[in-house]
């Protein structure tokens, strides 16, 4: 296992100020302030795909992670301030972007179009995650890594790029570069190495439980929610709510509405998760809560989207079944559709999708 050496040094200038605090706080002054650092760090032969280098400021983290991986950081760019945010990721096709965007769970398409400056503490970390594993590097190190934003956010935006890391393989390998231990548990590295001990380990720690409660709430709850979705439409009067809470904390919204002609039919009108809580499954998880019920009741299910990421992940699950769809491209024409998801080529390609849940109910349900 390779040994990383790493020396810091930086000249003391001598001054009557430096030479007062020497002698008040029996401080000696050397020619050059001098650090040694020697740890193992896994390379890049060795069989993993997220590892942590963490300790407290000035432990020599960052000096480490660039010694063990010197063509690695991603250092952050400038984002443009009276654009987009989707527009500050150079020449790569929107849909890349978006999946990218979705994958370290930043999904709310009404931010996509806003521009980096006005975005919330959370959605820029979550765009500079989105931007450094589009990089196009193998092996992405991450410094400062939840360090700027809210514990709560920085728990669940380690889990969205682990989760992204491991099954979209936006980048091979992630690095964190962090002085705060309590994300470990939720980024799962496969190795962590401790700067306040100098030591390497090798584990999987085991991201904790999230436990939502779901209950019927009013309407007027969805203008916490409204902002966040992509539909502009104000939300129908007659829908059945339902709102998830996490430790008492609003987290996601879910609005039913009967389906017109079909007695014994319902159907998803609204779904929304907050921005700090997206890209770690809570959305499909409530989701499938809220369909279980009604199907509980002898009443079926369906729900319609043109949200790319809610598509590729009803493809995925076993509880929704394709129905119907509309895929439509440029020019209207109809296109081919893939069961992982429909390949929209043309910038401008949208495809809404029917499913209909075919899960448990909520009688026999393990949630």
């Amino acid at each position: 296992m390779p040994i990383v050496d790493v020396v810091v040094e930086c000249p003391i200038h001598d001054s009557f100020r430096v030479q007062q605090i020497a002698g008040l706080f029996d401080v000696p002054v050397a020619a050059k302030a001098r650090q040694s650092f020697a740890v193992d760090v896994p390379d890049c032969s060795q069989p993993w795909r997220i590892g942590a280098i963490v300790g407290p400021s000035g432990s020599g983290k960052s000096s480490v992670a660039r010694k063990a991986f010197p063509d690695c950081f991603y250092e952050p760019g400038v984002w443009p301030t009276d654009r987009a945010v989707i527009d500050g990721f150079g020449d790569r096709p929107i849909r890349e972007i978006t999946r990218a965007l979705t994958a370290v769970g930043f999904s709310s398409p009404p931010a996509w179009l806003r521009p980096y400056a006005v975005l919330s503490t959370g959605e820029r970390f979550r765009c500079d995650l989105a931007r450094a594993l589009l990089d196009g590097a193998r092996t992405v190190v991450f410094d400062e890594f939840t360090s700027v934003v809210d514990r709560t956010v920085a728990k669940i935006g380690s889990a969205a790029v682990a989760s992204a890391v491991r099954r979209d393989r936006l980048a091979e390998r992630f690095v964190a570069v962090t002085c705060h231990y309590d994300v470990l548990a939720w980024l799962e590295p496969d190795w962590v190495v401790d700067m306040a001990s100098h030591r390497l380990t090798r584990r999987r720690l085991r991201r904790p439980r999230i436990d939502v409660e779901i209950f019927r709430c009013r309407n007027e709850a969805w203008r916490l929610f409204g902002p966040h979705h992509y539909l502009s439409a104000e939300l129908h009067h007659s829908a059945q709510c339902f709102m998830a809470t996490w430790s008492g904390r609003p987290v996601a919204f879910v609005a039913v509405l009967p389906m017109t002609g079909r007695r014994d039919h319902r159907r998803i009108s609204r779904i929304v998760v907050l921005p700090d809580f997206q890209g770690i499954g809570i959305g499909s998880c409530v989701l499938d809560a809220v369909a279980a019920i009604y199907r509980g009741r002898g009443q079926k299910m369906a729900i319609t989207t043109a949200h790319p990421g809610m598509i590729r992940r009803l493809c995925r699950s076993p509880n929704w079944r394709l129905v119907r769809r509309y895929p439509l491209g440029n020019r209207g024409k109809r296109r081919r559709f893939h069961r992982h998801g429909p390949r929209d080529r043309g910038s401008m390609g949208r495809s809404v999708v029917a499913f209909r849940y075919c899960g448990r109910t909520r009688a026999d349900s393990r949630r």
